[in-house]
């Protein structure tokens, strides 16, 4: 479509789906669309005065969102600053870019680009808001590079210009197009910028049960040249929301739990790799692909994917396992640390999660030629969902959020929020690298070296991930590895553990307890996670046995069975006396969110889970509910197994945790009259997902 407008010529691609009145937002509900502003261009702002919204400094400018005891203990370290934002501008943040004149670009999943000028707060407590662009079709990514702004829409690449220079986009040019089905779940990202100023950009699949790629190129990451070449260059992905360069150039792209995918991770990339989904695979039949895998040899349960990977080229494995709950549940965002200005992790990378509303830090290596490495909390207590992250010229971090139709631990809608290091260097594990013997840890400073020495004060285990269509996996083949000597250096900087029973294709959680520095200060975050996909040459480690077969699956339903029962009682000779069907709806939310019943009534519960990841329905006994929540947040890697339903007398019925569009019938007696709230316990979502059960 070609719109003239006096001096200059705008190029649109309308696509099938945006000539639709309604278009799905990141959950996919439905939200009203304007088919005006397909003209992109807001011409009543061109005639008129360009919106320019300020804020009042009527809060403290600085904010520390404490969701725990441990944030505040970060916050000496890492002081997370509130930037205002007006009331009457919605910033759900989807992509964060800087301008050459440090101003801050930020694209919204409503479809706007804002520019914030002194997003520092240096000149004033009230940066300045300006509406550079809107009608866009969900961009979940900015970037920004000649004076001009790119962005990922459903279904284009899109570079946004101001030719004429009063502030307000005046031509949008489609640089490379793909098509879309209308799935709501095929949401687009990018483009990151490489140093050549070629562009990658990444597909997510559709969503019909399970991930598939209904059009071309779903599940892919293309490479895009300015002049609109397309290159396939991988494929095997998911949800890619999340990819970045870490300080050498390489390229880490993260996934979220699903089909296929055991737990959250990131993975290294080269041209025609493939990263472990297979619906992708779809279009490697194509003349310019670089794979040569067929979608038709996967099988639907597989075992281990170390072990499957085995004897096929490029398939890549994950360089970093995140274990769901305990290290995030959705990445959402790669940085790397370039610089020694953000503290002492220069070289690592930084990776947000949008459900737990923190950021998680990762120590790469290189053994045998490829990158693995471990894994460790950095900052929590950010006040919505992290999506996007970008680096400040006065080296902060600045932090764009949302959590509308996706639970956050940050409580609010939306946020945009800064990190600084104040200069005081934390009490850190800095680099976890393996050796022949084990491993060695480097702190940030130096130990004490006789706890450091105690054996006592170590503890290890392995665990891994079935590989298999099913979405997300419990903790399988879990060991307890033997911490068999400590070695502490002169300088107390490092202690080189000598450790048994480590396996590749393995992660290997580490929790330290009671080491601290020589000045008495206990370390922050005493726990890692590392992931071996390989040993280095010459060491004593057994190398793991191969092992197809082993589709380990977990009941995921707590401890009690008498709490979850799925037939019909023997003495229930009438059957039930009343039937309660539910569902789940789109944002996270039971479909029904009050139930009366009364006391002594024998319940038929039916939940169906209609929804596209994993829930369960939990009945608390009355004011219980936030709490019992919060036990199940706190599971850590046991949560998986026992479907996050903690062990408490304040936990009444329950079902299992189910798979996506799948149901389950539970029956119990119902207790006395009084409140009874129900949640989805599954760690984040009881936020949200929740409703009472009124006995009465």
């Amino acid at each position: 479509m070609v719109v003239h407008d006096d001096k200059f010529v705008h190029n649109f691609q309308i696509t099938r789906r945006e000539v639709m009145f309604l278009e799905p937002d990141f959950s996919g509900m439905f939200t009203k669309f304007s088919p005006i502003h397909f003209f992109r261009r807001n011409y009543f702002l061109k005639y008129f005065n360009i919106l320019i919204l300020t804020i009042t400094a009527s809060l403290l400018s600085i904010k520390t969102f404490g969701q725990s005891d441990l944030s505040n203990l970060e916050n000496q370290y890492y002081k997370i600053i509130s930037v205002p934002i007006p009331d009457s501008v919605k910033l759900e943040v989807g992509g964060l870019a800087f301008t050459t004149d440090d101003k801050l670009g930020v694209a919204t999943r409503r479809g706007e680009i804002w520019v914030i000028e002194d997003p520092y707060q240096q000149k004033s407590t009230a940066p300045t808001y300006s509406l550079f662009a809107s009608g866009l079709h969900e961009p979940l990514w900015l970037a920004y590079k000649n004076g001009a702004f790119y962005t990922t829409q459903r279904s284009e690449l899109t570079k946004i210009s101001d030719i004429d220079g009063d502030g307000l986009a005046d031509n949008f040019h489609t640089v490379y197009s793909w098509p879309i089905s209308g799935n709501y779940h095929e949401y687009s990202y990018g483009p990151l910028i490489l140093p050549n100023g070629d562009m990658l950009v990444t597909l997510n699949l559709s969503w019909v049960g399970r991930g598939e790629s209904l059009t071309k190129w779903r599940g892919w990451m293309l490479q895009i040249t300015e002049d609109g070449k397309m290159t396939p260059f991988a494929t095997g992905m998911r949800s890619p929301a999340a990819f970045g360069l870490n300080k050498a150039g390489n390229i880490f792209f993260a996934e979220n739990q699903g089909d296929w995918i055991g737990s959250g991770r990131i993975t290294h990339l080269n041209q025609g790799d493939f990263a472990g989904h297979p619906a992708g695979l779809r279009w490697s039949g194509e003349p310019n692909s670089p794979i040569e895998l067929k979608r038709s040899s996967f099988p639907d349960s597989i075992g281990l994917m170390f072990d499957y990977a085995k004897g096929k080229p490029n398939f890549k494995l994950p360089s970093i396992w995140f274990p769901h709950t305990v290290m995030g549940i959705s990445t959402s965002a790669i940085l790397s640390i370039n610089s020694n200005k953000f503290g002492p992790f220069e070289g690592q990378l930084l990776v947000g999660d949008q459900g737990h509303s923190k950021i998680m830090r990762a120590f790469l290596e290189k053994v045998n030629g490829q990158y693995q490495g471990a894994c460790f909390p950095f900052r929590e207590g950010f006040s919505s969902g992290i999506l996007r992250m970008a680096w400040g010229s006065d080296n902060s971090l600045f932090v764009g959020m949302t959590s509308r139709g996706w639970a956050s631990t940050g409580k609010d809608l939306y946020g945009l929020q800064r990190l600084k290091w104040d200069g005081n260097i934390p009490m850190e594990i800095k680099e976890m690298r393996i050796t022949k013997e084990g491993f060695e840890l480097e702190f940030t400073k130096p130990v004490e070296k006789k706890l450091a020495g105690n054996l006592s004060n170590y503890a290890m285990t392995g665990f891994t991930y079935s590989y298999h269509k099913k979405y997300g996996s419990p903790i399988i083949n879990s060991g307890k590895c033997t911490i068999r000597k400590a070695t502490v250096s002169a300088d107390g900087l490092t202690v080189k553990l000598d450790i048994n029973g480590l396996r590749e294709g393995y992660i290997h959680e580490l929790k330290i307890d009671n080491i601290k520095s020589i000045e008495g200060e206990s370390i922050l975050h005493p726990q890692a996670y590392y992931t071996i996909n390989s040993f280095p040459e010459g060491s004593t480690h057994e190398h793991h046995t191969m092992n197809h077969g082993a589709d380990v699956s977990s009941s995921g339903c707590g401890e009690d069975p008498k709490k979850s029962v799925h037939e019909l009682p023997a003495d229930w000779k009438k059957g039930p006396d009343v039937t309660i069907t539910m569902a789940t709806k789109p944002g996270l939310k039971f479909d029904t969110e009050l139930i009366e019943v009364a006391p002594g009534a024998k319940v038929k519960l039916v939940f169906n889970n209609n929804d596209d990841m994993l829930h369960n329905l939990v009945i608390t006994t009355p004011g219980q509910g936030d709490d019992v929540g919060k036990l199940a947040m706190d599971m850590g890697l046991e949560g998986t197994n026992a479907g996050y339903i903690p062990a408490t007398n304040s936990v009444l019925f329950h079902t299992c945790l189910i798979q996506p569009e799948t149901s389950q019938t539970i029956y119990f007696t119902a207790p006395k009259a009084g409140d009874y709230p129900f949640l989805c316990s599954f760690p984040g979502h009881s936020f949200v997902m929740k409703g009472v059960m009124r006995v009465k």
